[in-house]
């Protein structure tokens, strides 16, 4: 009976066991089927994703800043992404404040913060929402490689194993540099030193503690935590970056207190289009100076930018329903500013360089001839009608002077006198003077080039006025100084040639005294201003152009108006009207 029940139980037991063994086998194999099968997804979602080296190693386009005579950025074209930053050349509380807020334990833990997950998963439960995000700054640099926002399993799958990639790959100073140069934060562009430039006007490099507080503020949410935007958020935030810092003990309690009272409201730089037509003129010297360019350059210009903002803003209030144009240059022929037209999103065409016919703004070229030929300003000269074969031009309202002198006649900008000094001294030396000084083989060989008929461009004709208050010597105007690369490195530096004497010192001072009589007594005395040396206006045909080339202490400045489809102007608009105001309202 004993031995009946003794089997009983086993048999009871057996099956017990073997209903258990049942149960973990099935979960087992499911378990292992899981595993294969999660597996295989990674392996899947792996296979799929694009190289992790070329992702890494992303290409752009080469970026270009341009910066002003004084070493100031003016604009860059190209920067998507900043300037390559480190852990190694920032100041140490650019990243410092980045880690305070956004990883404290970055250096202590692997790809995951297992704490921060755990935690981050239950203030999320608690408040039955996502309030709070638990990623490292490895995953966070994960995400900008990848840069995509789709809210996908597959994506957060590839997030981790390039996570992990990562760990193994780089040391911790390495992953910090490829955050801070991807990290996206403002107006498209990538990286903190992009958004330092154009939030503060400088590169990370140059980042105060506050500004790094600042910029830390928005990696939680670049547009909502914008000192643009939202200024009052960022500065709230920022000075919680700032508390951080002192926690950590990155900064004392002095310095974040100092740093709070920099935080401030960012305000947007007005537009930069007052440069673009500079910005576009030097990017063809670049490429005549050092051909393609394949890496991002630093160019050094010649541009005064306080000049460019006087030059720009007068020219855009005062042509009304004409076009315009006006460069600027030292006496050595540095370009201090270039305004191409009124508006840059309008029309993108630099008139500066536009080929029209400078009227009597070219006579000094002819009374050049005539003081290399001894005559003085007090040598007389007689104003009447003259003509060569059909070609019998007009003085202005037809009026005629009789005997005056040199001075006079150029004062008054009368027709006759040039041509009949160029029908003296001959056609072949008024050619021969303009070649010497620059524009000579760009010009017809007939009586009315004399009067300004032969086209030139404004930068060309100014250069003409630049010789002669370059005491006689030789002008080449340049726009660039210096280039270098990214990292410093010289790639090319302008290294000017010996001026060569074109003009003898009479000449010169003779001219002088001619160009100041215009200004005073003549058709430039709307230009007239204290610190005005002299100038000529000049006016071509039916008054389809309008000039006034003047000269300062500080520079040559040439003006034109007119309309882009050669069609006339008002009868009022002449070279000593709208140009010769402009140029005084610019230089008084």
């Amino acid at each position: 009976m004993q031995n009946n029940n003794t089997r009983q139980n086993n048999k009871k037991s057996d099956k017990k066991r073997s209903v258990k063994s049942y149960i973990f086998a099935f979960f087992f194999n499911v378990g292992l089927i899981g595993i294969a099968l999660v597996g295989l997804y990674v392996l899947f979602v792996f296979l799929q994703m694009p190289s992790l080296d070329a992702i890494l190693h992303e290409t752009r386009e080469p970026a270009i800043i341009f910066l002003d005579k004084n070493g100031a950025e003016i604009r860059s074209n190209g920067r998507i992404m900043g300037m390559p930053v480190s852990v190694d050349t920032l100041p140490p509380h650019v990243y410092q404040a980045i880690l305070a807020i956004e990883d404290k334990n970055f250096y202590k833990h692997g790809a995951l913060s297992y704490r921060g997950t755990f935690r981050a998963l239950f203030v999320n439960l608690f408040h039955r929402k996502f309030a709070a995000g638990g990623s490292t700054i490895t995953q966070q640099t994960a995400k900008n490689i990848f840069l995509s926002r789709e809210k996908k399993v597959s994506r957060k799958v590839q997030e981790l194993i390039l996570s992990y990639w990562l760990e193994n790959r780089f040391t911790k100073n390495q992953i910090l540099d490829l955050y801070m140069n991807r990290i996206s934060l403002v107006g498209g562009l990538r990286g903190i030193d992009a958004a330092s430039s154009l939030l503060f006007g400088h590169g990370a490099n140059k980042m105060s503690v506050a500004e790094s507080a600042q910029i830390a503020a928005m990696l939680k949410a670049p547009t909502t935590y914008s000192p643009f935007k939202n200024p009052e958020r960022n500065i709230k935030r920022a000075r919680a970056v700032l508390i951080e810092m002192v926690k950590q003990g990155y900064i004392t309690v002095k310095t974040a207190q100092k740093a709070a009272k920099e935080l401030k409201a960012v305000t947007p730089k007005s537009d930069k289009n007052i440069y673009r037509y500079w910005t576009d003129f030097v990017m063809d010297e670049i490429e005549s100076r050092i051909g393609n360019i394949n890496q991002d350059l630093y160019v050094y210009t010649t541009m005064d930018t306080k000049l460019q903002a006087r030059v720009a803003a007068n020219l855009s209030d005062k042509i009304g329903e004409y076009q315009g144009a006006i460069v600027a240059l030292a006496r050595d022929g540095a370009i201090f500013a270039m305004v191409g037209g009124d508006d840059y999103q309008i029309s993108q065409f630099n008139r500066v360089l536009a080929l029209r016919q400078p009227g009597s703004a070219f006579k000094p070229v002819v009374y050049l001839v005539a003081l290399e030929h001894g005559m003085t300003p007090e040598s007389y000269v007689n104003d009447s009608p003259f003509a060569i074969g059909d070609y019998n031009p007009k003085n202005y309202n037809d009026h005629y002077y009789g005997d005056i002198t040199l001075a006079t006649a150029f004062a008054r900008s009368v027709n006759s006198v040039p041509l009949k000094l160029t029908k003296q001294y001959g056609i072949d030396s008024v050619l021969n003077m303009a070649s010497r000084l620059g524009v000579g083989n760009k010009l017809k060989r007939e009586y009315s080039t004399v009067l300004g008929a032969s086209e030139m461009n404004l930068l060309d004709l100014t250069t003409i006025y630049s010789v002669i208050w370059n005491d006689g010597k030789s002008v080449r105007p340049y726009s660039i100084t210096k280039i270098t690369d990214a990292k410093g490195n010289v790639i090319y530096e302008r290294n000017p040639s010996d001026e060569i004497t074109i003009l003898s010192d009479t000449t010169v001072e003779y001219m002088k005294q001619l160009l100041y009589d215009v200004v005073v007594n003549g058709t430039g005395k709307r230009a007239y201003t204290t610190n005005v040396f002299g100038g000529k206006t000049g006016t071509s045909n039916n008054n389809r152009d309008a000039w006034f080339v003047g000269a300062t202490s500080d520079y040559v400045m040439g003006v034109w108006v007119g309309k882009d489809d050669f069609t006339p102007m008002s009868s009022k608009i002449t070279g000593g009207v709208l140009p010769a105001t402009i140029f005084h309202d610019i230089v008084k």
